[in-house]
């Protein structure tokens, strides 16, 4: 993995914001409202996608599927009632203003839509510092994480080629789009060990490590 990367395209909920466990509880909700219990692993496969996808997936698990527009007029309330309580995750905002303060460039690559990202980014303001965005609902998106496409767009976007970007992901899905899309990847678990420099994805526990390693080329 470069020294330096030549931007930084951030996933949002589990990386910039500690939104994930909040949608977590709105699809279990949900799906328990129509009879069914969500495994763990049901709900890491829910991670990083788009919420209709993620619609369709509950749906299929459901003993009798329903429309996304039932299930999401079940699970939306529940979520923008808990998202407004979500916070920064740990070093999130230091690490967006070094990277401000260096001129590197940031992207955001979400598979939230513009409406979701402006709510949950609102109590947030740090977060304006990442100006180009790439939502879920981009009118140029041909296809959701875990498809390669979000990363291809915002580094087509930025004018680099992804290889030389670095990828911040904490899911399945988004993970798997930003190594395919050609990133160097970094993958957030904060209960797992920090892996070696020359790991693609790199698993780390704290966004400190990201923030570390820049601050440690500052000539």
């Amino acid at each position: 993995m470069p020294a330096l990367p030549a931007a930084c395209l951030f996933d949002l909920d589990g990386v910039l914001l500690d939104t994930e466990p909040l949608h977590s509880r709105g699809w279990s909700e949900a799906a328990s409202h129509f009879g069914a219990q969500l495994s763990n692993d049901q709900l890491l496969q829910l991670k990083g996608r788009r919420r209709l996808d993620c619609a369709a997936l509950v749906s299929s698990w459901l003993p009798r599927p329903v429309e996304s527009d039932d299930l999401l007029a079940v699970q939306q309330p529940i979520v923008r009632a808990l998202l407004p309580n979500a916070k920064a995750m740990p070093f999130a905002q230091e690490l967006l203003e070094h990277c401000d303060h260096r001129g590197i460039p940031m992207a955001l690559v979400t598979s939230s839509s513009l409406e979701a990202v402006s709510f949950k980014a609102a109590p947030h303001p740090w977060l304006k510092r990442i100006q180009l965005r790439v939502h879920g609902d981009d009118p140029d998106l041909k296809a959701g994480k875990p498809d390669p496409a979000p990363f291809l767009l915002a580094a087509s976007r930025l004018g680099l080629d992804p290889k030389t970007c670095w990828a911040l992901e904490d899911s399945q899905a988004g993970t798997a789009a930003a190594v395919t899309a050609g990133c160097h990847v970094w993958v957030l678990n904060e209960h797992g060990p920090t892996q070696t420099m020359e790991m693609n994805p790199r698993h780390i526990n704290s966004l400190g490590v990201v923030l570390e390693q820049l601050v440690s080329t500052d000539g």
